[in-house]
């Protein structure tokens, strides 16, 4: 037997590379990069009490980008460099046994650096880390034998995290530029998120209803004052949209600025991934087993979506898009064939912005990224024209761009922004007004 064991807890060196399995989950530490601080502490959390020892990181300093640039080609793009450079940074740190440590990525299953994480990461580790396996979190059937099991307990379990985590991130954003009693929102974020731990300790993580009321009460009992602040949208290339580290920290600046962030919904990816599925049979003629898999996927988000939404209109906060009228928006710019990478998703969410309000906008991407230059940059000309005040900013994010010219950079879209507010105001009162 013990000799049965041993072998278990070898690392698996097929193809060359070390692969994680079952029996590691008993030996390994896990460590997964950061990208969204609240919702990935939420998943961390219900893993750590499915058994898993997994640890979020939140390593974000210049030696990061470093070791990124030491370990991936520096025409890779960004978000690729911080991720790996997360990870060589973590495991250089000396806090872990690199004998038994792993580290994961979700893949997406598209196109770019969405289906390249893995080699890429692979090849980094291979050069100082050899015996450190790389976790594929993967819903396309990419890396099969990853060694970590995602039934379909697990895939409620994150579709409810993720829509809890939107929730509290829009809650949040709406209330820290206005809160009376400073560290309000904060408190009320915290104990949220002690909530949510509990409800999924209680296995009633479905009881979205529950949740979503709580969470909604807490934050309206956050006193906040009627002060007219510009709101500021971020849309673009999913990782530097959402993280600190690929961002510069946006939403700290955006606040330090005396702005309101407006942040689209983590949702709004998944649904965009599962409804260009059921697409390529309608326009590309690609059907296989799991379309029809992904349309009923797509048809329950949807619901639990606009339940959440109605829920939030109730309680006077204004509520994440509808997906479907995300849709229609992007119908409006560019069609939805255009899937590579973000695709549809930024022009969708730009248009959306502008509809509710949110006329300034950031349209985050990594330098030299195709897709995000097409349906990001490429489609603002066509957007401005449809709305009259839309202030977008385009903004690069690479390890040479220094955070002072990219601040600068959003500073002269909000200076546009104080000035167009001015004018607006004049001709339309307080329009803006939020509280």
């Amino acid at each position: 037997m013990k000799k049965n064991d041993s072998r278990q807890d070898t690392v698996d060196f097929r193809d060359d590379y070390p692969k994680f399995t079952p029996a590691m989950k008993h030996t390994h530490k896990i460590l997964v990069p950061d990208m969204l601080p609240v919702h990935f502490g939420i998943i961390i959390d219900f893993l750590r009490k499915d058994g898993w020892d997994i640890e979020l990181l939140r390593n974000d300093s210049r030696a990061v980008i470093d070791e990124g640039l030491k370990h991936v080609h520096n025409d890779t793009c960004f978000p690729a460099l911080c991720v790996t450079g997360q990870f060589i940074d973590a495991l250089k740190s000396g806090k872990y046994d690199v004998e038994h440590t792993a580290v994961m990525i979700t893949q997406s299953g598209g196109g770019c650096r969405a289906s390249n994480y893995i080699p890429l990461i692979r090849k980094a580790l291979k050069a100082e880390f050899p015996k450190v396996p790389v976790i594929s979190l993967n819903f396309a059937g990419l890396e099969k034998d990853s060694g970590f099991p995602v039934g379909l307990k697990t895939l409620a379990k994150l579709a409810f995290a993720i829509f809890y985590g939107d929730t509290l991130m829009s809650l949040y954003n709406q209330c820290k530029p206005y809160e009376l009693d400073e560290g309000a929102a904060d408190q009320a974020r915290d104990d949220c998120i002690e909530f949510i731990r509990k409800i999924y300790e209680r296995k009633q993580y479905l009881r979205y209803r529950k949740v979503t009321k709580y969470l909604l009460r807490r934050f309206a009992g956050v006193r906040r004052s009627g002060e007219k602040k510009i709101r500021v949208g971020i849309v673009g290339e999913i990782y530097v949209k959402y993280s600190p580290l690929g961002n510069s920290h946006l939403e700290e600046f955006l606040l330090s600025e005396g702005c309101e962030p407006v942040v689209p919904a983590l949702m709004d990816f998944v649904m965009y991934c599962a409804v260009n599925n059921v697409n390529d049979a309608k326009y590309y003629n690609k059907k296989n087993g799991a379309t029809p898999a992904f349309a009923v996927v797509y048809r329950y988000l949807h619901y639990v979506q606009r339940k959440i939404i109605r829920l939030t209109e109730r309680y006077g906060f204004e509520p994440l898009h509808d997906f479907e009228h995300l849709r229609r928006c992007a119908d409006k710019v560019i069609h939805q064939g255009v899937k590579m990478g973000e695709g549809w998703l930024i022009p969708a969410e730009m248009a959306a912005l502008a509809e509710t309000g949110t006329d300034n906008i950031v349209c985050a991407q990594p330098f030299g990224c195709l897709p995000n230059h097409i349906a990001g940059k490429g489609t603002i000309r066509t957007l401005k024209q449809m709305y009259e005040h839309e202030n977008i900013v385009a903004v690069d994010y690479d390890p040479s761009a220094t955070k002072v010219n990219q601040e600068n950079r959003i500073k002269l879209m909000l200076a546009t922004a104080r000035e167009n507010y001015g004018q607006t105001d004049k001709k339309n009162g307080s329009d803006f007004q939020r509280h």
